[in-house]
């Protein structure tokens, strides 16, 4: 059984960084690509960031730059670090396994509990 384990959220100023980890157990199989997702107060779930087993990184446009994906593959742990926050980043972060295939991703049902992170203005 698959299980992840989000940490390392908080509350955090306009332009500060944050670090955010993702511990993940089990056996997952042909699974070959990890991502962030977020969910801001009142709207729905959005791709932030993935990382395929090949080394393709993706980000949303709204995070690029300021956004690094990485993971530890030793430790099984994978991380969103975030620089330069902004107030609309404020919102929960979920990792997530899932399958990269042709350009495209596709989640698998494996979720983590999630990480508030909320930056002040």
């Amino acid at each position: 059984q698959v299980q992840l384990v989000e940490s390392g959220g908080g509350l955090v100023q306009a332009g500060g960084s944050l670090r955010v980890s993702c511990a993940v157990s089990g056996s997952i199989g042909s699974i070959n690509a990890m991502a962030w997702y977020r969910q801001p107060p009142g709207k729905q779930r959005e791709l932030v960031a993935l990382k395929s087993s090949g080394g393709i990184t993706n980000y949303a446009d709204s995070v690029k730059g300021r956004f690094t994906i990485s993971r530890d593959n030793a430790k099984n742990t994978v991380y969103l670090q975030m620089n330069s926050l902004k107030p609309e980043d404020t919102a929960v972060y979920y990792c997530n396994l899932g399958m990269y295939l042709s350009g495209k991703y596709g989640p698998f049902n494996y979720w983590g509990q999630g990480t508030q992170v909320t930056v002040s203005s």
